[in-house]
Parts: C-alpha cells; sequence; structure tokens
C-alpha cells in the first residue's frame, strides 16, 4: 500500500523552511500532495498561479512531489486524495498546542493522522508572514525562499 500524505498550507510565499519540512517527509511517506488552500475572502499577497508555479520550480527534480489546490477542509480533501497522513511542521510550542487541536478532531472527523516534523533549528524563527513583511518592505528575503524561487516586490504583479 503507498503511503500518502498532505502538506497543506497557503504557502504565500513558500519558504526554506517548507521546503524542508517536504523534503525530509519524503523519507516516511511514498508521495506528498502539497496542498494550497484557497479561500475566495482572503487577500492574497502573491497570486495562487505564481505560487503554484514556484513550489513545481522547487520540486522539479522530486516526482514523488504533487502540487494540488483546494477549498474546505483539509481533512475533507486528504480523504478526497485518499492520504493516510496529513503533514505538518512545528517551529514553537505554541505551533504545537494548535496544531494538536486541530490533528485530534481530524483524526476523530476522518482516522487521518497527522505526523508533526520539529523544524530545524535554522529554520525556527522563518515563517511566510516574516517574509512578506520584508517583501513589503523592499528588504532582502532571498535567505529564507528556496533558491529555484526568484522572488522580488516585482514578481508579486508578473507571473
Amino acid at each position: 500500500m503507498q503511503k500518502t500524505a498532505i502538506f497543506p498550507g497557503s504557502f504565500d510565499p513558500f519558504t526554506v523552511g517548507h521546503e524542508n519540512i517536504v523534503r525530509r517527509g519524503l523519507s516516511l511517506v511514498d508521495k506528498i500532495y502539497i496542498a494550497i488552500g484557497y479561500n475566495s475572502q482572503k487577500k492574497d499577497f502573491f497570486p495562487l498561479e505564481q505560487r503554484i508555479k514556484w513550489i513545481k520550480q522547487v520540486f522539479d527534480d522530486e516526482p514523488r512531489i504533487e502540487v494540488v489546490t483546494f477549498q474546505g477542509l483539509t481533512v475533507d480533501f486528504a480523504k478526497e486524495l485518499k492520504c493516510n497522513f496529513i503533514l505538518r511542521g512545528i517551529r514553537t510550542s505554541a505551533d504545537f498546542e494548535y496544531e494538536r487541536a486541530i490533528a485530534q478532531v481530524n483524526k476523530s472527523m476522518s482516522g487521518i493522522d497527522t505526523v508533526f516534523l520539529l523544524t530545524s533549528p535554522e529554520h525556527t524563527p522563518v515563517n511566510s508572514s516574516i517574509v512578506r513583511d520584508i517583501l513589503k518592505h523592499g528588504g532582502d528575503a532571498s535567505k529564507f525562499i528556496p533558491d529555484k524561487i526568484d522572488i522580488n516586490i516585482t514578481s508579486k504583479d508578473s507571473d
């Protein structure tokens, strides 16, 4: 039986921390769906199509990664994809408490377990909100973005 996981998020933008969790997750499962959640009520910083393109670039060397989009509950989409696991990264104790509660509800609703990977120490302070803030103010966020992604504030308006 193939073991599959869904790695959900907005990935606005995708960071080195996200990449690290996915690459490490590949040692545990046969396939990972990187699932970009879409909420029409939310204003994204980078367009959905751009985020899809960037993530595909990062993993263009890895056939076990598939980038998908979804609306609604992650657990419902995980069931639709027939995933065995939900993959999540944990940076802090606050992340753990938040993710633990969601994981327990998801397990109760679907039977799908959540697998937590601790963020590598060098990626602990990196999150998409901080990277967006750096970019909004014209800073250089390149050290927080995977090498295969060329993000600059002008990229926001182009594809």
